[in-house]
């Protein structure tokens, strides 16, 4: 008789994310995203971080003051990241999971490739212009979005 406590898919690949995240050298936000196809293969992963070839020990991480002295105009954010990373083809009909609801500037690249479900695992800015001109694209495109459902399941392991 097979096991029957096992994870489910929405677990095991929000657990890639959440994993990824951990890569992220963001001292105040980390956050991964995976991308799967249809047949639940993963196909791509990404994380929050500066784009390859800037030093990120040289790059800005704070989140104040002058725009060329805080993050938010290097960082590249973990679903961009994962569609950028991806190096099979289309994207069209897959799954991207996050760990955060994806701001506007990855729902274009969401909606762009062709990625047809969001599934998140945070919407803590869920009231910010960002995250709800998100959703309004995402509706107007037909992609699905849904949170992460939390089952209580602890999972650690050592490193």
């Amino acid at each position: 008789m097979k096991r029957t406590d096992y994870i489910s898919w929405d677990q095991y690949f929000m657990g890639i994310a959440m994993l990824s995240a951990e890569r992220s050298k963001d001292p105040s936000t980390q956050v991964g995203a995976c991308i799967v196809d249809e047949n639940n293969r993963i196909m791509s992963v990404g994380y929050n971080g500066m784009p390859a070839g800037c030093n990120d020990d040289t790059m800005p991480w704070g989140k104040v003051g002058a725009p060329l002295d805080n993050k938010y105009f290097f960082v590249c954010h973990a679903e961009l990241n994962a569609i950028l990373n991806y190096r099979g083809g289309s994207l069209k009909d897959a799954r991207i999971y996050s760990t955060l609801f994806p701001c506007n500037e990855c729902a274009k690249a969401i909606i762009q490739c062709g990625i047809k479900e969001v599934i998140y695992c945070s919407d803590k800015y869920s009231n910010t212009d960002s995250t709800i001109a998100s959703k309004r694209m995402f509706d107007m495109a037909g992609i699905t979005y849904r949170p992460f459902e939390v089952k209580g399941r602890k999972i650690t392991f050592d490193l």
